[in-house]
């Protein structure tokens, strides 16, 4: 059962939202990203996709602040995805000391430099947005860990897929993993880049 490998804040918070029993692909992603591989995980809509993605991460940063630099980014398609998933990942974060930041390109650049720079956790942002932030050196990738892409089909997008090729060049050393309903050919081709050795979870 993977939610019972969980850090135990996660199983207290899955217990009050009363989730239970893990779905088939949550069964069969948690272990494999858990393990720090690389990961390609397809499944259709309702399968626990982005839940799976906020245990894993949470999991990974052991619930707890450390540091001013992010450890953990999220990559999503817009303004509207990033703030419905700072929502879903605050039914998690609850009582912790972890800091939720969401980045997006209607917000000035300097605003985020300068809210980024007071310290935070994880960040959610879309790929343009991250790619301005890394070319005025208003973030810090050093201690990332884990880099995720939810939702991934709207790479096929050139300028959003530009943008995450840029973002993962500036990375040296992360886990990656992408979330989507299809196996797109344009993710495909991450395997020649950042998905080297990468395993793939299909349900």
């Amino acid at each position: 059962m993977p939610f019972k490998k969980l850090h135990t804040h996660l199983k207290e918070r899955l217990a009050i939202l009363q989730i239970e029993t893990p779905t088939p692909f949550q069964s069969k992603s948690i272990p494999v990203i858990k393990s720090g591989a690389n990961v390609y995980c397809t499944a259709s809509k309702g399968s626990g996709k982005t839940t799976t993605l906020i245990l894993t991460t949470l999991h990974k940063l052991k619930c707890e602040a450390v540091g001013d630099s992010p450890r953990a980014v999220v990559i999503v398609e817009n303004k509207e995805k990033a703030l419905a998933l700072y929502d879903e990942f605050l039914n998690y974060t609850k009582h912790t000391s972890l800091r939720v930041y969401v980045g997006y390109e209607q917000l000035h650049v300097d605003i985020q430099k300068s809210e980024i720079f007071e310290g935070i956790d994880i960040l959610i942002s879309t790929p343009i947005a991250m790619n301005k932030l890394l070319l005025l050196n208003g973030l810090n990738i050093s201690q990332l860990k884990v880099f995720s892409v939810d939702a991934a089909e709207f790479l096929i997008q050139k300028s959003a897929y530009t943008a995450l090729m840029s973002v993962t060049n500036s990375i040296d050393k992360c886990q990656f993993v992408i979330y989507s309903e299809k196996m797109h050919p344009i993710l495909k081709r991450f395997e020649s880049h950042f998905m080297e050795y990468s395993k793939i979870i299909a349900v």
